[in-house]
């Protein structure tokens, strides 16, 4: 391998030297070693690409393209190579057995939930394993099954997941009850790490260790927080995403733009792998409806995920139905939460409201507000709004008691940011906070000032438990 002064005389030489050194991890790495890797990539690299790489260099070639390996930073793939105990070739990575050990709890990428598996995988022998398929029964395909690709599939099928390990359990206590000790262990541990933030010690260790900067040099504070767990996107499909453009009403002004929004929407969405229905003008009845169907489809139990958008007219707390019924935004949400919706019980759940939250001032001629009742200014709390219970996200495109723009062309500030961010972070595997983060920036900048400052400022809620970063679509790449 060559030396960093050597790397540092050519680029060219550096970047093949870099390769090559791959290219050698790879020829000590068997079709066995290569399972374990993709299982281990799991939440982190698309699952179809992941299906389809047949050799270690296959795998290392997607961690490049989603910047989770670099010749700069290679110790991702030297906590693989340590937790599948291929501590010979750390050699290659310049890293020891002891120094991955030492940085594994503030830059480990591997959840504790995957690595959970990976080790009760370890313990599943071929008869184990033989017992565990007889009991599944007909639930599972008829191919053949190594540990690794059982648990995969259970996970893939949302019958286990990092909260909920009842089904394994219940294998693990009728073949081999001394792995139930494990999963007991990892249910105490992640219990105690959210009852237990970092002390002060261990914070101020992470802020001012010398050690630790020296041997991070330009990594971030950031990376050596401990690792916040990320939502599963490996489900059957991605999920629904709902879409009701409320144009024309009663007595209301028409919301010229909103089919600029609803198109937008769709676009994007499906571009993120969701099934995208939209519904246009709907009464308070057709809306009852549409949250019935969607509450009880039988697709959400393979879902990773469901999406709301309501483009409609409204005041503090509610959204108006094409026949003028306030509807609150928070009883929208209520037919999703786990009781009414068992199938997206730890799922998140988006919803995307682009409508006023109060008083309407007077538009600039190509301008509007999406709000009634301006002698109504009492102001509310967005919290108000959402459910108390975990896995919500509520996306207002103002603050509660504010107005917001809609284009007539060019549809409404919020709804056209968010679909630009989602289009240009996602990509970059950002999180939803942080993409909502860079709305409010982008919405916040945008003015009016026919006859007044017209601005807006958007606002979510969340109950989320965990980061929600979408997989990087295809056409992204």
């Amino acid at each position: 391998m060559t030396s960093q002064g050597q790397c540092m005389s050519s680029d060219k030489n550096c970047h093949a030297s870099f390769r090559e050194m791959l290219l050698m991890i790879d020829s000590n790495l068997g079709s066995q070693e290569v399972e374990q890797l993709k299982f281990l990539c799991l939440n982190l690299v698309s699952p179809k690409r992941l299906e389809n790489s047949s050799s270690a260099s296959d795998i290392f070639d997607h961690l490049l393209k989603e910047n989770l390996l670099s010749e700069e930073d290679t110790f991702f793939l030297a906590e693989l190579l340590f937790i599948t105990k291929q501590n010979k070739l750390l050699r290659f990575l310049d890293y020891t057995k002891e120094q991955v050990k030492h940085w594994l709890p503030t830059r480990g990428r591997v959840s504790p939930f995957r690595k959970l598996l990976y080790e009760l995988s370890e313990d599943i022998t071929s008869e184990i394993l033989k017992d565990m398929i007889f009991l599944l029964g007909d639930s599972l395909p008829k191919t053949p099954m190594t540990s690794l690709s059982l648990l995969a599939y259970l996970e893939k099928k949302a019958e286990i997941d990092d909260d909920n390990l009842t089904v394994l359990e219940n294998l693990c206590e009728k073949v081999l009850p001394k792995l139930t000790k494990k999963i007991e262990k990892y249910k105490r541990e992640k219990a105690q790490a959210i009852l237990s933030p970092p002390s002060p010690k261990r914070m101020e260790s992470l802020c001012h260790g010398k050690e630790l900067f020296s041997q991070l040099d330009s990594k971030t504070f950031s990376e050596a927080l401990p690792v916040v767990d990320v939502y599963s996107m490996n489900g059957k499909h991605r999920g629904h995403c709902v879409i009701v453009n409320n144009h024309s009403f009663t007595s209301m002004n028409k919301r010229e733009g909103t089919h600029k929004d609803a198109d937008s929407l769709s676009h994007v969405f499906q571009w993120l792998g969701f099934t995208v229905s939209k519904h246009d003008n709907l009464t308070k009845a057709c809306l009852e409806k549409v949250l019935e169907k969607y509450k009880s489809h039988p697709d959400h139990a393979g879902a990773d995920c469901f999406v709301f958008c309501v483009l409609t007219h409204g005041n503090l707390g509610t959204v108006y139905s094409t026949d003028e019924a306030p509807i609150p935004i928070r009883e929208i949400m209520s037919y999703f939460t786990a009781q009414q919706c068992p199938g997206l019980a730890k799922k998140p759940k988006l919803f995307f409201i682009q409508a006023c939250q109060g008083s309407e001032i007077q538009p600039y001629v190509s301008i509007e507000a999406d709000a009634v009742n301006p002698e109504n200014t009492e102001q509310c709390s967005i919290g108000d709004s959402i459910p108390t219970e975990a896995d919500f996200l509520l996306g207002l495109a103002t603050v509660p008691g504010y107005k917001s723009f809609r284009h007539k062309k060019e549809g409404s500030w919020y709804i056209q940011s968010l679909c630009s961010h989602l289009k240009k972070l996602v990509p970059r595997q950002e999180d939803i906070l942080s993409i909502l983060t860079a709305v409010n920036n982008d919405v916040s900048q945008q003015v009016d000032t026919y006859k007044e400052i017209k601005k807006q400022m958007p606002q979510p809620a969340f109950t989320l438990r965990k980061k929600l970063v979408f997989p990087v679509p295809e056409d992204a790449l």
